[in-house]
């Protein structure tokens, strides 16, 4: 944390509340800049963030895609040459979804659900990629379907068997092949694909498996493979070392099945998620990879996923409970591991800010934030020095536009949070708040039961004296 512990003075012109400029845009302005590499949690206008916390209420994701926008063109203007496909699974909203579209972006998809999203949300086939990891019946029926209506999808296997699923299904389209170059390299242990035997062809079966896709009648168009998720610091020698490997598997591959549209290296670009580290210096880690690709008679695509979301949004929550314990000072609040997934599993660090106006001046103390959930590991952080929290208040948590909503769950039988989009500064609704008869909908009723189950109880997140999301049907989905 910075050394006024997480509390920050409202910046805009006079605190005013409905001011939709951010911190981050005039120092980028004093900076002779427009679009600073990294968004800090401070840097977001707590006036702004405090108003749709009482608008919409809390749990609340906000996401800002104009700043969606601008990491996207950063990253463009890094990689001139190369295709950016976005890795859909760190926030498939179709508001994000169709920003990146407008950019020109393609998209990379993890499973067929997202695949659908991103054709909904305006993506051209021929931008997207299908690149499931042991896909089920289900997915694979799903992709081969579209690219039997629509001309240009390509669809990634990460396994001999896959191919023999597509054969079977009639596939004879764009073929791509996922292989696993055994470096790996990432934030946690949990997410280094690279190495991970789960991910890919191994590298020495690579080439004999591309020629047999060729054989078949596939349209053999690109190599693939990602070296892991959150990759900053010391793990970007790694990642050069994992693109040099797969580099070395495109030339072997073309000289076995003739010419590659493509060499994908994945993404993993990491991002800042504690106050003192630096972001990673984008047009340094763009000239290491073409470095480390080597010569290769084909086009290079990279899949940011985090990099382009992360720093967009954040995670508001309001405290609940404060509880002086012997060691620390425990503070509920009302969003949880099943509205924000990362801490619990990853140890993830993600910056936490009291939003009043005087927090500033208070004494920072060791507070260790959690949430409702009846599990130890359903906490935020632990004896961090933040200003002293009260109950009632809004926290900001930060880094929140990657790897937020998408993980989150109904566990404990608690409804999901609401989403709001900003544009210009102007909030819209993105996501209704989920009810507790949302998350019962699925269930078969028995003959003579009642659902007794109260869109407007306690534990939805929302307060009977507060403004709330409307229950209305998802915008924008």
């Amino acid at each position: 944390m910075s050394g006024r512990a997480g509390g920050e003075r409202d910046r805009s012109p006079g605190g005013a509340a409905d001011e939709p400029v951010r911190a981050d845009e005039a120092r980028a302005r004093a900076d002779g800049g427009s679009n600073p590499p990294v968004r800090r949690l401070d840097d977001w206008n707590a006036a702004r963030l405090r108003t749709l916390a009482d608008e919409y209420d809390t749990p609340l994701y906000v996401l800002d895609l104009d700043r969606v926008r601008a990491n996207y063109r950063r990253m463009r203007a890094a990689f001139p040459d190369a295709e950016i496909c976005y890795a859909a699974k760190a926030n498939a909203h179709a508001d994000v979804l169709a920003t990146l579209a407008e950019e020109d972006a393609s998209v990379e998809c993890a499973s067929a659900g997202e695949l659908r999203r991103a054709l909904a949300a305006g993506v051209p086939a021929d931008r997207t990629h299908y690149t499931a990891v042991n896909p089920p019946a289900r997915d694979l029926d799903d992709a081969v379907e579209v690219a039997t209506a629509r001309d240009g999808l390509t669809v990634t296997a990460g396994a001999a068997d896959t191919i023999d699923r597509l054969a079977d299904r009639g596939y004879e389209g764009r073929f791509c092949l996922r292989v696993n170059p055994g470096v790996g390299a990432g934030h946690h242990e949990k997410v280094r694909t690279g190495a991970d035997a789960k991910f890919g062809v191994p590298a020495d079966r690579a080439v004999e498996t591309l020629a047999e896709a060729a054989d078949r009648g596939f349209d053999v168009v690109g190599v693939h493979a990602h070296v892991g998720s959150g990759v900053s610091g010391d793990q970007l020698a790694a990642h050069r070392e994992f693109v040099s490997r797969v580099g070395a598997i495109a030339r072997e591959a073309t000289e076995a099945v003739g010419s590659l549209e493509f060499v994908d290296v994945g993404g993993g670009f990491g991002v800042p998620y504690r106050e003192d580290e630096s972001p990673i210096d984008l047009e340094a880690v763009a000239a290491a990879t073409r470095e480390a690709l080597g010569e290769v008679d084909a086009r290079l695509v990279i899949e940011p996923g985090r990099y382009l979301v992360a720093d967009a949004g954040v995670l508001l929550t309001a405290a609940n409970t404060v509880k002086e314990a012997p060691e620390t000072t425990v503070v509920g609040v009302d969003a949880g591991m099943t509205t924000l997934l990362r801490p619990a599993m990853y140890d993830a660090h993600h910056a936490i800010r009291p939003l009043a106006p005087d927090a500033a001046d208070r004494e920072a103390v060791p507070q260790t934030i959690t949430g409702p959930i009846c599990e130890s590991a359903d906490v935020f952080c632990e004896d961090r020095g933040l200003p002293r929290i009260a109950r009632g208040e809004r926290l900001a948590i930060g880094n929140a536009g990657a790897y937020g909503y998408e993980m989150a769950s109904t566990y404990n039988s608690r409804p999901r949070p609401a989403s709001v989009t900003l544009v210009g500064g102007e909030a819209r609704p993105a996501r209704r708040r989920e009810s507790v008869a949302d998350v019962t909908r699925l269930e078969v009723r028995r003959e003579g039961e009642d659902d007794r189950t109260d869109g407007d109880v306690a534990g939805t997140g929302g307060n009977r004296d507060r403004g709330s999301m409307p229950a209305d049907p998802e915008v924008g989905e």
